[in-house]
């Protein structure tokens, strides 16, 4: 029997994230319908390990799936193909990474880039709204990969502490996202952030080394690292060493 799906009222908090659907219902990890998308819900549901999914036409839906799919920076897979196209990168003139330069450009190009087997986005209007409101607020990121002026791909994540909660990714050139995630890994590397959260299992992730663990692992982890002093949201060339030991810094 499908159960009980709770409506969140404005003023409602979220339920414990144990009371998720589980694996035999239609849609495992759904915890909640309705309430608001606003900074203050943002903030609490994130710290809870809770992150809003939902298409046009449908209520605000929060999930918490169990198990919850992480990416370990410790154990980021830095394929072949991958190290040349970093350090091509890397040394290559008018070729930069940036965070935050530009934050509403990339959760837009998020929404608008099409993407295989995908006709629509979860990206909507309001979601846009709602990120943009995060990151002023300081809590949410791009991580951004620029040629020669141009944004040619990018990433943007939520952060609380070293609490780090990646959210989607754009390439508009080849292997753009990919810079920017490997960005993304070496910043939290260099700054102490152990984890960073995939939400769904995939199987590009699971090639780059994300891997699922328990919901309640995860939600500890959230606890201690939310806790912990704010990262600073600035990428270091040098930070491009956790990742490429062997390449002469810049």
């Amino acid at each position: 029997m499908k159960p009980t799906l709770p409506w969140l009222e404005p003023e409602d908090p979220f339920p414990p994230v144990a009371h998720a659907w589980d694996a035999s219902t239609p849609a495992p990890g759904l915890l909640a319908a309705g309430g608001l998308l606003d900074v203050p819900h943002l903030s609490a549901a994130y710290q809870q390990g809770i992150f809003p999914w939902y298409s046009a036409g449908q209520p605000t839906l929060w999930w918490s799936p169990d198990p919850r799919m992480v990416l370990p920076v410790a154990q980021f897979k830095l394929h072949r193909s991958l190290r040349k196209t970093l350090q091509r990168f890397r040394s290559a003139p008018g070729h930069e990474v940036c965070v935050d330069r530009d934050f509403s450009a990339v959760v837009h190009a998020c929404a608008l880039t099409p993407r295989s087997g995908q006709a629509g986005t979860w990206i909507l209007p309001e979601m846009v709204r709602a990120y943009e409101a995060l990151h002023a607020a300081g809590h949410a990121h791009s991580v951004e990969t620029w040629v020669d002026g141009r944004l040619v791909g990018g990433l943007y994540c939520v952060a609380f502490g070293r609490a780090v909660f990646g959210e989607s990714m754009f390439a508009h050139e080849s292997d753009a996202s990919k810079i920017a995630l490997s960005a993304l890994v070496a910043l939290c590397r260099a700054q102490g952030a152990p984890l960073i959260d995939c939400q769904q299992n995939t199987r590009h992730l699971a090639s780059l080394g994300a891997r699922e663990i328990p919901r309640s692992a995860f939600v500890d982890h959230i606890a201690r690292a939310r806790h912990e002093a704010p990262m600073d949201w600035t990428f270091q060339p040098l930070y491009w060493s956790e990742l490429l030991p062997d390449t002469p810094l810049a």
